[in-house]
């Protein structure tokens, strides 16, 4: 077994790097459909969910460089192209959506999807004894399953 300069089995690793840039892949399209969703709400909730959207989309930009800097620490190489990330996303792409309930069940919908990935990324990083980033799963799965509460809430 080669092991990564982190004592890491290489193999694993390099199943977690293809699994890290599907994430990555994921959350650029949460990210711009965040904006879209910023830039074109409407109607009553305008003021709340304008404020909303801009603190899940600041917060989505810090993990997609967290994201892409574990990819890195884990000597892998992130994705970087609009191409490569909707190829790989299964996150819808939405566009020229303004109406509050569609917009925050596309964010929970989106969410989810990127849950279901994370989870898998922390059975691999279980599996490959890669603490780093099985640490950075939980706390991205926590944080963002409590917002799907709050959101589903909101929806009631």
């Amino acid at each position: 077994m080669k092991l990564t300069i982190l004592g890491l089995d290489k193999e694993k690793v390099n199943g977690l790097n293809q699994s890290l840039n599907e994430l990555l892949a994921n959350f650029q399209v949460y990210y711009q459909n965040l904006r879209g969703l910023h830039w074109n709400i409407k109607g009553k909730s305008f003021f709340e969910l304008h404020l909303k959207f801009e603190e899940l989309y600041t917060d989505s930009q810090e993990k997609i460089d967290m994201i892409a800097e574990r990819i890195l620490t884990l000597e892998g190489k992130p994705l970087h192209t609009f191409n490569d990330y909707t190829a790989l996303a299964k996150v819808p792409v939405r566009k020229n959506i303004s109406n509050d309930i569609k917009s925050v069940e596309l964010v929970v919908n989106s969410l989810s999807e990127l849950i279901k990935i994370e989870r898998n990324i922390l059975d691999q990083s279980d599996e490959a004894n890669d603490e780093g980033t099985n640490s950075m799963m939980s706390d991205f799965i926590s944080e963002q399953e409590k917002t799907i509460w709050m959101l589903k809430s909101w929806l009631a």
